[in-house]
């Protein structure tokens, strides 16, 4: 894809904060999540809010670029954006009150921690309870909607992090390369070591007691 093409696709990309800001909401946040599906490791939720002028190029969902990429585009967000966000939900939390609520509390953790205050909410998806600001809920967001695919992108390459940090600790289970979903490899090995501290001792998976 070519610059031009690219801007194009940006441009459509923010089709959701220009008919927001044609309706006054200029300061449009919005917030995503990763980690709800992995076996192991937090779950990760952003709020970001950008300006509807600016265009980081290969803004994406974050599971349609490369690792690499979403580390460049992670910074490019962090030098462009108005205000982002990120909160950490760890293990015992999700295994103690499941993670759907656990992911909910990232999301409106994440809004609260942001400098700027929105107008507008977002959110891939989902609807934040306890929140008084305006929100909707937007089915593919992280596809379709730009500051919700910036979200997707901080969530993302913060929980990587972590799981890199997390490999070097248990390097028995490649959390390196498997992030703690659950491939072939991860379960094979889940088999053979049993759980570390980091897995969900509430997720079940087929074939396997964890």
């Amino acid at each position: 894809m070519d610059i031009k093409e690219e801007r194009a696709r940006l441009l459509k990309l923010y089709n959701m904060e220009r008919k927001l800001k044609q309706k006054g909401y200029t300061l449009v946040a919005g917030v995503d999540e990763a980690g709800r599906g992995p076996l192991a490791g937090p779950v990760v939720a952003a709020a970001t809010i950008l300006a509807v002028d600016t265009q980081i190029i290969d803004l994406n969902d974050s599971k349609k670029i490369s690792e690499k990429k979403r580390e460049k585009v992670y910074e490019d967000i962090k030098k462009n954006v108005i205000a982002y966000a990120f909160d950490v939900i760890d293990v015992e939390y999700i295994d103690n009150y499941n993670i759907l609520n656990s992911t909910l509390i990232a999301m409106k953790n994440a809004v609260k921690k942001l400098s700027v205050t929105p107008e507008y909410i977002l959110v891939d998806a989902l609807r934040i309870p306890g929140i008084v600001i305006p929100q909707e809920p937007v089915i593919h967001g992280d596809s379709i909607c730009a500051c919700i695919a910036a979200a997707s992108i901080v969530a993302k390459v913060e929980r990587d992090r972590i799981m890199r940090k997390y490999d070097m600790d248990f390097p028995q289970y490649g959390f390196l390369k498997n992030k703690g979903y659950g491939t072939k490899e991860h379960i094979k090995s889940i088999k053979k070591y049993g759980l570390c501290p980091i897995h969900r001792r509430s997720f079940s998976v087929k074939g396997l007691n964890i």
